[in-house]
């Protein structure tokens, strides 16, 4: 049996706590804010839609080259990810833009851009097309951006 210290106290190495600023960074919103920026920013450069029944064989659009929409999506993403970068590095937006909202707001853009690619598939590529994995991984990617931004408001609370 250990006898206890002098003042009463227990032997044994203090717990060490957490420090404040180190655990925002790691928080779930912000993590799925991540995640889901670095997803929209890569779907820009996947398969959107698969093209067979060409002489070449099945052939993939990249995100990028469907348009403006393509392109779009892509700046959300580097946008969402620059948001973050700045506020990991310490730079915040005024109080009155809460960090979350701006996240959920470009996730709900990005989100209708997706959904306009995924509904209305454009001419150029009409014959025999099929979507492919990068639109739909955008699609759950923007909509993971809401999500995040809504978990991201409610921490931030």
């Amino acid at each position: 049996m250990e006898s206890p210290s002098p003042r009463g106290a227990p032997l044994g190495p203090a717990r060490p706590q957490p420090a404040a600023g180190a655990a925002g960074l790691w928080r779930t919103g912000e993590l799925l804010a991540w995640l889901g920026g670095l997803v929209l920013t890569l779907g820009a450069f996947m398969g959107w839609y698969t093209i067979s029944g060409d002489l070449r064989g099945s052939l993939s659009v990249l995100g990028w080259n469907t348009g403006t929409i393509g392109k779009l999506v892509f700046v959300i993403g580097v946008l969402v990810l620059l948001l973050l970068a700045l506020r990991a590095f310490g730079v915040e937006l005024p109080p009155s833009i809460p960090d979350g909202l701006v996240i959920a707001g470009l996730g709900l853009v990005a989100t209708i851009l997706v959904l306009i690619r995924l509904i209305d598939i454009p001419e150029t590529f009409q014959p025999a097309v099929g979507r492919g994995i990068g639109i739909w991984l955008s699609l759950l990617a923007s909509l993971l951006l809401i999500v995040a931004g809504l978990l991201k408001s409610g921490e931030d609370v």
